[in-house]
């Protein structure tokens, strides 16, 4: 859908130099060999233990099969080649495709490991947490199923710039649901583009594409990333709110309303902040958060 309205776009993850040294520690985890070590106690060798592979939330699939390829020493695309006998246990929704199942933790990564034993561990992992009971029981009350409260968890994790904003930003996606609203977030753009960017342009949201939240209506039909524990916790609990629109006008001041004017107002706050300082007219920044996540203006006004 056509927007007037600037709006912004940035790639996840609020804690941004976090996620940067996340990323160092698995290149270096899913690299290390394991070195005998010398003891004390009478001389003997002891081997060390098995390297590690991190997988921080909020990466994608396409960043886990990478990931896993390093850690294992196999050349590029390996992992994602394996996906057809690696015989994962997911739900029928995902129609085969891991993404939002490959649950964000440490590793262990034994002498002997393949792609598939890994895929399957992370897969296992996450079905254990998301068919707990709380969950469970916390997606019945969202009049949600698990594979949607996955879903709109990872969304979540992408758009939120704290831990704090977490829960708004999950009440915005109900509320847009339910009131039969497009979601209009540049994550899910940036997710079918396979980018992470801060810009998104208006021949981006006029794309075909089922991510295209813009043009499609509801949920786009998979999670675009793996959210973690906090994630899904506020897709399942949000507080209550009407909030129906948010943007970040500068770090540590992002601004949820329920009033179309009110964010406008917000919109403009954010673009006087980030004018280019140049005499040339220049394309309009989408409204941004440092740490990554796309937050867009949402611009649409409830109909």
């Amino acid at each position: 859908m056509q927007m007037n309205t600037p709006r912004r776009s940035t790639m996840r993850l609020t804690r941004r130099g976090r996620l940067l040294l996340l990323v160092t520690g698995a290149a270096l985890a899913g690299t290390a060999v394991a070195v005998p070590l010398l003891t004390l106690r009478g001389g003997h060798h002891v081997e060390a233990k098995p390297p590690t592979l991190l997988i921080p939330e909020g990466w994608r699939a396409s960043q886990v099969y990478d990931a896993v390829d390093k850690a294992l020493g196999l050349p590029p695309g390996s992992t994602r080649k394996s996906l057809g006998k690696a015989a994962l246990k997911l739900p029928n929704e995902a129609g085969g495709n891991p993404e939002g199942y490959l649950f964000p933790a440490t590793y262990t990564v034994p002498k002997g490991s393949t792609p598939e034993s890994l895929l399957r561990t992370m897969v296992d992992t996450a079905n254990r947490r998301y068919n707990a009971a709380p969950v469970a029981a916390g997606s019945q009350r969202g009049t949600t199923d698990v594979y949607q409260a996955v879903t709109i968890a990872s969304i979540v994790q992408a758009e939120a710039a704290t831990s704090a904003d977490m829960g708004k930003v999950a009440r915005v996606v109900l509320n847009r649901l339910q009131r039969g609203m497009p979601l209009q977030m540049d994550s899910t753009i940036n997710y079918a583009l396979n980018r992470n960017t801060v810009h998104t342009t208006e021949a981006d949201t006029r794309m075909e594409s089922p991510y295209n939240s813009y043009q499609r209506m509801g949920l786009p039909p998979t999670p675009i990333d793996n959210p973690g524990d906090q994630a899904m916790r506020a897709a399942l609990n949000p507080p209550p709110g009407d909030w129906l629109y948010f943007v970040t006008v500068k770090p540590g001041d992002t601004r949820f309303t329920a009033d179309y004017s009110e964010h406008l107002r917000n919109v403009a706050d954010f673009n006087a902040r980030h004018q280019a300082p140049t005499a040339q007219p220049q394309p309009q920044p989408q409204p941004q958060q440092t740490g990554g996540g796309s937050r867009p203006p949402l611009t649409q006004p409830p109909r």
